[in-house]
């Protein structure tokens, strides 16, 4: 399947703000790229790409005051094998993890992990270990969060969402993988593309990038989606980090006002 992605972000910049963007295909999935992974800048500015703490590509501008665009359109090839199921994976005791991934137990920015362990185990307790109860997780967080829009805030934890009852795709997903953390699983956050393919399209719903989790059960990385809590099809990693603080699509040091913002995630059909 070949998937046509990009995005169209326009802000308007007071002065003149440095800017880290995260707007790239993830290393994992570079070799799908049919075409270049390009990021186009108006006006235009050198971009210094590196890559960070966990292995994203990273790009840095200094963005001067006006008008500024950043835009990129590409296609991707996806065998629609990324979201793996595997019911026999089993929990890996935490004296076997590898040191990597110790780090995804632990709480973060917005996973209060010592906030809800009682909870956590509490709710999942008696559910069968490894990927049942990463699955129970799921299906608790799409059964009791509602998601609005409208109830969306940059300073939303899981806590918040635990005891709100609402949020987006970035809430359900810091709380389920804040539950996994609990329950001593470890659980990173993952976010990129994922179209309406072969789903029922909600009509005058924007497209938008999307968050999921990944679980680590019998030495190796799941995707879970506590959004949807469903298999999907075509789902393009773009960043990996412990909570949403460490995959910012832009993060600006200094007054930037977006004023558009647009995402393409299709199937091409031939």
């Amino acid at each position: 399947m070949q998937i046509k992605i990009g995005y169209d972000l326009q802000f308007d910049v007071r002065q003149l703000t440095p800017m880290v963007l995260m707007l790239f295909v993830h290393p994992d999935r570079r070799r799908d790229l049919m075409a270049p992974d390009t990021l186009h800048v108006e006006p235009f500015v050198p971009i210094k790409l590196y890559t960070d703490a966990f292995g994203n590509i990273v790009g840095r501008i200094n963005a001067p005051p006006g008008y500024l665009r950043l835009h990129s359109q590409t296609v991707i090839y996806d065998d629609v094998m990324h979201d793996q199921h595997d019911e026999s994976a089993p929990e890996v005791p935490v004296h076997q993890l590898p040191d990597e991934v110790l780090q995804f137990l632990i709480a973060s920015r917005y996973c209060e992990v010592d906030q809800l362990v009682q909870t956590a185990w509490n709710l999942f307790g008696q559910s069968p270990p490894g990927w049942h109860r990463v699955k129970a997780i799921c299906n608790w967080v799409h059964t009791n969060v509602r998601f609005d829009y409208a109830c969306a805030r940059p300073t939303k934890t899981a806590w918040d969402t635990y005891t709100e009852g609402t949020g987006v795709c970035r809430d359900f997903t810091h709380l389920a993988l804040t539950f996994c953390r609990c329950m001593n699983i470890p659980a990173r956050y993952a976010t990129g593309y994922l179209g309406d393919i072969n789903v029922p399209i909600v009509p005058g719903a924007p497209m938008d990038f999307s968050a999921c989790f990944e679980a680590y059960l019998g030495g190796k990385w799941y995707v879970f989606d506590a959004r949807f809590n469903t298999h999907r099809l075509g789902r393009i990693l773009m960043a990996r980090g412990r909570d949403a603080a460490d995959v910012a699509l832009t993060t600006s040091f200094g007054q930037a006002d977006l004023s558009k913002f647009f995402v393409i995630c299709d199937e091409i059909v031939t």
